[in-house]
Order: C-alpha cells, then sequence, then structure tokens
C-alpha cells in the first residue's frame, strides 16, 4: 500500500446523448476538440500542471476508443504505473456479482479498493468531457486552509442559467450551507463545477452510506452532498475565475470550438505557461495544395487541403478536395470532403465521406451562412431535416 497526498479520479464513463450522432460510437470526452485535442485532454493537462500524478480514469460508455488513446498515459506524463500514473478503471465483476456505474457516486464507490491501495489524504474528484484550464494545487490549499471535509469549486452563472446546474448557497466565509439540484429559482448564482475534493475518511463513508441507500440515485449532487450537509459537515466553496466550458450540446460544442478562431479567444489554447498535452497521432505535416484558400482555420498535422476553407476547425487527417468550399464548420478527424462540395456551418463527424457535388447546409445556397441552424452529418447518418445534395 502506498501514501499519496492526493489522487484523482476522472468520470469519463458518459454517453453525452444531447450531442447527438456524434457519440453514438464514442463517449463525450474522446470527441475532438479545436482540431488537435480531444476533450479529456484538458483535465488529463490540468492535473499534470497540478503536480498530481495518480489518476484513475472510470469508463464505462464505448470505451475502447478513450482506452487506446489513454494508452499507458505517456502523452501527459503520467506512465509511471509503479508508483501511480493513470489507470483505467471500467465496471468490473466481483464475488457479489457486478453492474453498470449506475451514478458519480456508485462510480467511485465501485472504486474504493482502489483508493484505498493509494490510501490518500484527499481524494479530488473531476469530469472528463468540461474544456477548462485549473490549478487544482489551488484549490486543495484553500481546502485546508479552511479546514474543510469537502470542497467545492464554483463559478457564477447568469439567473436564468442555475436551472442548469447544481447550486450551492454559501456564507461571506465561503462555508455551503445548501446545496440544490438544479433548481428552477434561487437564492444563489453560484453553480457547481462538478470538481470536487474530498478527505479521504470523509468520502470514503459518506460512499458506503449513499450504497447502502436503496432510495438514492448515488449522485454526488443530488444525494451525497445534501447528506453531508445534513450531517453538518465542514463544506466550502472555492471560486473558480477562469474559462470552463461545459460541451455537452451541440451548440455549446460548436460554439466553444468556434471562439478559438477570434483573435483574442476566451480560451487560449497557444498560451504557454499552462500547456495542454495530448496523445496525438504521428501525422505528416498538412498540406496546402496550389489553389487552395485557407483563411482563419485551426488545421491538424496530416489534413489535405485543396480547395478553400474559411473560419473552420479541421482535425487531423481531414481532406478537403478541390473546388470546395467549406466555411463556419467543425472537420472531424479522418473526414473527407470530396470534389466540388460546399460545407457550411456543419459539423462533419470522424471518419464521415461527404461524396463530390454535395451541399451541407441548412438554408439554401446563395442565402447568409450565419444564419443557419447548425448541421451535423456523421457515418452518412443526418440529424438534420435540412440537409441538401446536389448532384
Amino acid at each position: 500500500m502506498y501514501k499519496k497526498e492526493v489522487i484523482a479520479m476522472l468520470l469519463a464513463g458518459g454517453q453525452g446523448s444531447r450531442l447527438g450522432c456524434l457519440t453514438r460510437n464514442i463517449p463525450k470526452p474522446a470527441l475532438s476538440f479545436g482540431a488537435k485535442y480531444r476533450i479529456i485532454d484538458f483535465s488529463l493537462s490540468n492535473c499534470v500542471n497540478s503536480n498530481i500524478d495518480t489518476v484513475g480514469v472510470l469508463t464505462q460508455y464505448k470505451h475502447f476508443l478513450l482506452n487506446s488513446y489513454i494508452g499507458t498515459g505517456l502523452a501527459w506524463d503520467l506512465d509511471n504505473n509503479s508508483h501511480g500514473g493513470v489507470h483505467i478503471l471500467p465496471p468490473f465483476v466481483r464475488e457479489s456479482g457486478g453492474s453498470w456505474y449506475k451514478g458519480t457516486a456508485n462510480a467511485i464507490y465501485q472504486n474504493i479498493d482502489f483508493i484505498n491501495f493509494y490510501n490518500p489524504e484527499y481524494v479530488l474528484i473531476i469530469s472528463g468531457d468540461h474544456v477548462y484550464k485549473m490549478n487544482y494545487e489551488a484549490m486543495l490549499t484553500y481546502h485546508k486552509e479552511q479546514n474543510a471535509d469537502v470542497t467545492v469549486s464554483v463559478l457564477e452563472v447568469p439567473s436564468e442559467e442555475v436551472s442548469r446546474f447544481g447550486i450551492v448557497t454559501a456564507d461571506k466565509q465561503g462555508r455551503i450551507f445548501k446545496f440544490t439540484e438544479k433548481p428552477k429559482e434561487s437564492d444563489s448564482n453560484l453553480a457547481s463545477m462538478g470538481i470536487y475534493i474530498f478527505n479521504w475518511p470523509v468520502l470514503k463513508r459518506a460512499l458506503i452510506e449513499d450504497e447502502e441507500n436503496p432510495d438514492s440515485n448515488n449522485d454526488f449532487g443530488q444525494n451525497v452532498l445534501p447528506m453531508l450537509l445534513n450531517k453538518e459537515k465542514r463544506l466550502f466553496a472555492y471560486g473558480f475565475q477562469g474559462y470552463w466550458k461545459d460541451v455537452g450540446t451541440i451548440e455549446s460544442y460548436y460554439d466553444a470550438n468556434m471562439e478559438l478562431l477570434k483573435e483574442k479567444p476566451s480560451f487560449d489554447i497557444f498560451e504557454s505557461d499552462i500547456r495542454i498535452f495530448s496523445n496525438d497521432e504521428i501525422l505528416p505535416p498538412h498540406y496546402i495544395g496550389p489553389k487552395a484558400r485557407v483563411n482563419n482555420c485551426l488545421i491538424g498535422n496530416g489534413c489535405k487541403i485543396l480547395g478553400e476553407i474559411k473560419n473552420s476547425i479541421v482535425a487531423s487527417g481531414v481532406y478537403v478536395g478541390e473546388r470546395c468550399r467549406v466555411e463556419d464548420s467543425i472537420l472531424l478527424p479522418n473526414s473527407k470532403i470530396m470534389n466540388d462540395s460546399r460545407v457550411y456551418k456543419a459539423i462533419i463527424g470522424e471518419h464521415t465521406s461527404i461524396s463530390a457535388f454535395s451541399f451541407i447546409s441548412s438554408i439554401k445556397k446563395g442565402v447568409n451562412t450565419r444564419q443557419a441552424e447548425i448541421t451535423v452529418v456523421e457515418r452518412s447518418g443526418i440529424i438534420t431535416e435540412d440537409f441538401q445534395a446536389l448532384a
């Protein structure tokens, strides 16, 4: 048994059903983002940048891509498996049987033995489906200073958005006295980011009690945190000031990618002092053909661009054929836009091939594309009625 000060448990098992066909075959944390990354890269990089060297990644839905992508953790300097490193933790069968993870708290409960092996003082619980940069060390310092049992990272949201989040109500010292999951109205606008630091003995006891409650949904926000408040444990809110985005819908995913193309983006992937690491494929450099035109784009490695692209995110291995025009779009890894096609304000899924002379848009040709709805095409599967193909 080892003795770690802190380990991280990264929840990465969700399907992300609101993302439609984009996550039909891969979990949300494995979805491509910003031409070079996958969403889980941000949480893993935050751990490395915060000097946390032991991470358990809890997978469940379609986990093969995520497992193969993370591998030994070398890309994030998390390959020290003898004294830490990254560990993939899917549900498994025990003597009493096995089951899928029933909720966020149950997922951690099923891995109590893993946490016990490292015998940490503190457990950091994070999600693998948010885009952000965060220093978890600063949050841990705050946790210690407050002599807290639990610290919840929060950020202020507009009052009209409180129904989307778990809402924390705290006093002037930051001590939480109420936690309400997705209220219609609230006396607070402090939203939980789903990032928690627990003292391990407190968390372990709470998980066991929650599991023994037949009426529990086994969820941190709905069950565990309110239970600990009722027991008068010391829960504190840690105010986060930086960029954080839940990219759980088509619109938020599209907008977060497009923000990267602004002259002064809210989220700067080029910031050198806080690096984002990824297990980027070893591919040749991208190629821009002699008649190609590229304006305000992010282009991944291994791309071959022969047509025109404007205001778009182009992930690795993408092909854009001759006389094509792509605008305000996201082309995910290894997608292909064949000759003479038009793609406006669309997301083209991984390994999707758009045949020649196609017109992909939610509006008629010639109308301002900024007024269009987002069209999503994945493996020839289309989730909009407004897809148009011109032969």
